[in-house]
């Protein structure tokens, strides 16, 4: 069965990292939104984000979601604020299983903190920032999601075979695509 599995968060919350490692498990082909946007600008987003400010990227970003979220097979991390439009909100919803990787804004903080790069952060109170970003996306990760993972402190390889259990239990894997929790090669215990 083909899947096209999504990954939708708050900056920082780990959606490349972890879906780096679920398209290595898979055996699936990775995307990463905000990469293939910078592609498309021919700069980082920081500094398109400065010269002609947000709306201008969410239109970019837009008509990249709109051609990722087409339903073949692939991971696709999206950007923290991909979900702040209806229209992304329903082609990754319509053509991906949606997997919110939900943090706190605390402990995101905690793991942005020295980050230079996000410009919606850049003030002088991010995590006040993180905590009003948290407040207005967080109904709209829990409603474009088909599955919400609660971040907390696992590692990466334990977010991973969290979202791989959920996607097993409701059919989406075949089972024997998910990595056991026993193998001496990936580590942890039964």
């Amino acid at each position: 069965m083909a899947l096209s599995l999504a990954l939708v968060a708050m900056p920082g919350a780990g959606k490349t990292t972890v879906g780096r490692l679920l398209a290595k498990q898979l055996d699936l082909p990775f995307m990463d939104a905000d990469h293939e946007i910078e592609q498309r600008l021919g700069m980082n987003i920081r500094d398109f984000f400065a010269a002609q400010g947000e709306a201008a990227f969410r239109d970019v970003e837009q008509a990249v979601i709109a051609e990722l979220a087409n339903g073949r097979p692939m991971v696709l991390a999206t950007g923290g604020g991909a979900v702040l439009r209806e229209e992304n909100r329903r082609a990754l919803h319509d053509h991906c299983t949606v997997v919110y990787l939900r943090s706190t804004p605390e402990e995101l903080h905690r793991r942005l903190r020295h980050d230079r790069q996000r410009p919606l952060l850049q003030v002088d109170d991010p995590l006040r920032k993180l905590r009003e970003l948290f407040r207005e996306r967080d109904p709209l990760y829990r409603r474009v999601s088909h599955f919400v993972i609660e971040t907390g402190r696992p590692s990466v390889q334990g977010l991973a075979g969290m979202i791989l259990m959920q996607l097993e239990l409701a059919g989406r894997v075949d089972p024997s695509r998910v990595p056991s929790p026993v193998d001496p090669l990936q580590g942890g215990a039964p």
